[in-house]
């Protein structure tokens, strides 16, 4: 078991420092075209699913990652959604 712990935690880990990298560029460029909006739905539904699971089966590892990692998803939604609606609306008033 001491193995299958081991490559869990490896997981949760890496799944969850793999967001950083994005919301910081998120946070310095204040830029969001690139990034999908329906990728970043799903992925925050699907984390938010894993945190549910964590909670039925008791395993703290898998909630504390996926809380971690739901807090670095929703930044980039939020910030997402926010950013596209302030350019639509930047570029509705030049009109």
């Amino acid at each position: 078991m001491l193995i299958a712990d081991f490559f869990g935690y490896a997981a949760a880990v890496c799944t969850t420092i793999a967001y950083i990298p994005q919301a910081v560029k998120v946070y310095r460029s204040r830029h969001t075209k690139d990034i999908s909006i329906g990728m970043f739905l799903i992925i925050t539904f699907g984390i938010l699913f894993w945190i549910f699971y964590g909670f039925m089966i008791n395993s703290i590892p898998i909630i504390i990652a996926n809380v971690i990692t739901i807090v670095l998803s929703g930044y980039i939604l939020i910030m997402k959604i926010k950013l596209d609606y302030i350019n639509v609306r930047k570029k509705f008033s030049k009109v």
